[in-house]
């Protein structure tokens, strides 16, 4: 089902919805929100895991038309970042496909194991009076025995692709405290990882509730980069990490209590490493 992000009118104090009442007391009719919406999203079916499908979309304004302008430049606040998660948070896919002129965004994009997956686009638009950023949803289906996973629990400890991520200490998060996460990465050879660019920062933390599957998503960048750290008007940005040779600092502001995965993810090379851990939230 598709999802809209919903703007109140400029002349409005705030949105709500309309009644009446008894006793012959009449409420105003109130219009219902704009809303920017998903547009023309595909695949609509079924996929197949392994093969390559096109993942295609354009994002509707309020007025009908198609969004066309967003943010530029450096940093990863830009344009739109594709996010797809399969329900039982087992996989993964992080994209950011390229900005057209026509405002059509297209992705190549392989799901690697069947099962329901939740598509997020997260938009950074230029536009006056605008949120600076908000997120869309869809879903995609993937053929298959579908088999949800369990997560397993938290360990400081992961060996991926034999790179080693070790957690410092256990993390005791809160809801709704700005907090910090401080992880060791060496290489397959025992030495600190050096963290390159990749879509605009050192590295990726994703967050999702299990269930819920709400959303964050924070970034760990270089010293003074340019527009990777705060961003003006999203106060979530300000929990931006940092990073030195084989250490990253994560900022981390969940909105629930109960079970997140983190996934970490930066890139070596021509591969992605994606660390996933097991987080309980107080």
């Amino acid at each position: 089902m598709k999802r809209a992000a919903v703007l109140c009118a400029l002349v409005l104090a705030g949105c709500g919805s309309s009644s009446t009442g008894g006793g012959g007391v009449t409420v105003p009719k109130v219009q219902p929100a704009a809303q920017f919406a998903l547009a023309n999203f595909t695949p609509t079916g079924t996929v197949k895991p392994g093969n390559a499908v096109t993942v295609s979309f354009s994002i509707k304004m309020p007025d009908g038309k198609t969004l066309t302008s967003f943010r530029g430049g450096p940093g990863p606040h830009t344009g739109v970042h594709l996010i797809i998660v399969r329900d039982d948070l087992g996989e993964i896919i992080h994209q950011h496909p390229p900005v057209e002129p026509s405002g059509v965004f297209t992705q190549r994009v392989t799901f690697p194991a069947p099962g329901p997956y939740k598509v997020l686009v997260d938009i950074y638009p230029k536009l006056p009076g605008v949120l600076p950023n908000f997120q869309l949803f869809d879903n995609i289906n993937v053929k298959g025995a579908y088999h949800p996973i369990k997560l397993p629990p938290y360990t400081p400890n992961l060996d991926i692709d034999g790179y080693h991520f070790h957690m410092l200490p256990h993390p005791a998060v809160h809801a709704i405290q700005a907090q910090f996460l401080r992880i060791d990465v060496t290489t397959p050879q025992g030495k600190p990882v050096t963290f390159v660019p990749w879509f605009g920062a050192l590295a990726h933390a994703i967050f999702f509730h299990q269930g819920s599957l709400d959303y964050f998503h924070t970034h760990i960048c270089a010293p003074n980069a340019p527009n990777c750290g705060t961003l003006a008007g999203v106060p979530i940005t300000r929990v931006t990490g940092h990073a030195t040779p084989g250490k990253l600092t994560v900022g981390v502001l969940l909105a629930l209590p109960g079970t997140w995965r983190l996934f970490l993810q930066m890139r070596q090379g021509s591969k992605i490493i994606t660390a996933p851990y097991t987080l309980s939230v107080k």
